[in-house]
């Protein structure tokens, strides 16, 4: 304790250390230093607290915007693709009538056989064609026999024309002698001249005899053809598509609506196909162009095809342009009839621009289509559309390429509205295994 207390003294009693002269400078900059902090502070948290309301009040005022999806309008391809419905139908197809009277004897094809061009099909039994035969060689040979006659009567007035002539000029003669009065020299020729006019009669008949045998051997030889057509041959290669007789059915020459066919025959080696193309492609439609040909019954596979001509003109109802193509079919697959769908590639020189179909909205003024313009206001614009793609649609008129559309069309879209621009769906990546949802 005594040693605690004796150190204590002399530290008392050691005289203190002299002060620095920069000491209270220091102490000085250091207290303005935490004035000015202290200050600064003061004014910047209420700011920054004013900024962070207001940030979040504009970020609230932006999400009560409505949202609005936007993609531009882009050019359709150059070369479209474009597919019309069609009817199929035989190159050649004919009903084939009976050209003689008769019953069916014979039938030698039935529907679905293919037959040759000349191929007998079916016979007919007449026997009144062997009568009718007989009577016309008859009528011949009395028209024959006729015309011997009017020869006869012929040679006959002749030599009488020729005794008259000889005995008016030796009359005339006399009487210019003075032997004979001239009364008996006009009767002679009188008689002359009704001789010329016998012989002139008797040339006619002549005339109107071998007139008479032409007329009949013409008769003759129209039955001797008729009987050939009791065999009923087919006009052309083809295969049978209809049959409405049977052996013994009762037939009769003709082809008015009161008669029936026996059979219908098609040339189905190469098909017509029948299509209505609307008046917007008419245009591109010409002769030649190549195309292609499907039908449900095939799916996936395309017969090849060619446009062989055109009307030339719209049906003033429909407003299409009727077109024929013509398509190979070797393999006999395509049969007349069938629903086919014809596949046309046209190339457009002026291609118009594709939206989506949500993207427009149809109303009393036509369609609108919203576009997204400067500081995100919607502005309403009028367009003419062209064609229904389904999912797109072509748009003729109104819009620029590149120009941005509104698709999630709703009531608070409307003219001059501020909306907001938001990134359209992406569509999600189909699962491994099972169809893309």
């Amino acid at each position: 304790m005594k040693m605690e207390t004796e150190t204590n003294q002399n530290e008392a009693a050691r005289p203190a250390p002299p002060k620095r002269p920069g000491s209270k400078g220091l102490i000085a900059a250091i207290l303005a230093l935490v004035v000015l902090g202290g200050l600064w502070a003061l004014g910047y948290w209420p700011r920054a607290a004013r900024s962070r309301q207001l940030a979040a009040a504009a970020q609230a005022q932006q999400h009560a915007l409505p949202a609005a999806t936007a993609v531009p309008a882009r050019e359709a391809p150059a070369e479209v693709e474009i597919s019309l419905p069609g009817t199929i139908q035989a190159e050649i197809e004919t009903p084939v009538f009976a050209r003689a009277d008769g019953y069916i004897k014979r039938r030698l094809v039935d529907i679905g056989d293919r037959v040759k061009a000349e191929q007998v099909l079916a016979e007919i039994d007449s026997p009144e064609f062997e009568q009718q035969i007989r009577e016309a060689e008859a009528a011949v040979r009395r028209a024959q026999s006729a015309l011997r006659q009017a020869q006869a009567a012929h040679q006959q007035a002749l030599a009488n024309l020729g005794l008259a002539e000889v005995t008016a000029k030796r009359w005339q003669v006399l009487v210019d002698r003075g032997v004979l009065s001239r009364q008996d020299g006009d009767e002679k020729r009188s008689a002359y001249e009704a001789r010329r006019a016998d012989a002139a009669a008797a040339e006619a008949n002549v005339q109107a005899a071998r007139e008479n045998i032409a007329a009949t051997e013409a008769t003759l030889q129209r039955l001797r053809e008729l009987q050939a057509f009791r065999q009923v041959r087919a006009p052309f290669a083809g295969v049978i598509t209809a049959r409405t007789i049977d052996v013994g059915s009762l037939v009769s020459a003709g082809s008015g609506s009161s008669l029936r066919e026996m059979f219908r025959i098609a040339q189905i080696q190469t098909l017509r196909v029948f299509v209505q193309v609307p008046q917007s492609e008419a245009a591109a439609i010409r002769v030649g162009l190549a195309c292609s040909v499907e039908v449900e019954e095939h799916r996936g596979r395309r017969f090849s095809g060619q446009v062989s001509r055109t009307s030339n003109a719209l049906d003033p109802v429909s407003r299409t342009l009727l077109t024929e193509v013509r398509t190979p079919n070797p393999e006999g697959l395509l049969l007349p009839g069938m629903y086919a769908t014809v596949h046309f590639q046209l190339r457009r020189n002026n291609p118009p621009l594709l939206i989506p179909a949500a993207a427009f909205r149809n109303t009393a003024k036509g369609p609108l289509v919203a576009t997204l313009g400067e500081g995100n206001k919607v502005h309403m614009v009028r367009v003419k559309l062209g064609r229904d793609y389904g999912a797109q649609i072509e748009v003729l008129e109104g819009l620029k390429p590149g120009q941005k559309v509104i698709t999630n069309l709703t009531d608070e879209i409307a003219e001059g509205v501020r909306v907001r621009p938001v990134a359209p769906a992406k569509p999600a990546a189909a699962k491994e295994g099972g169809p893309a949802r």
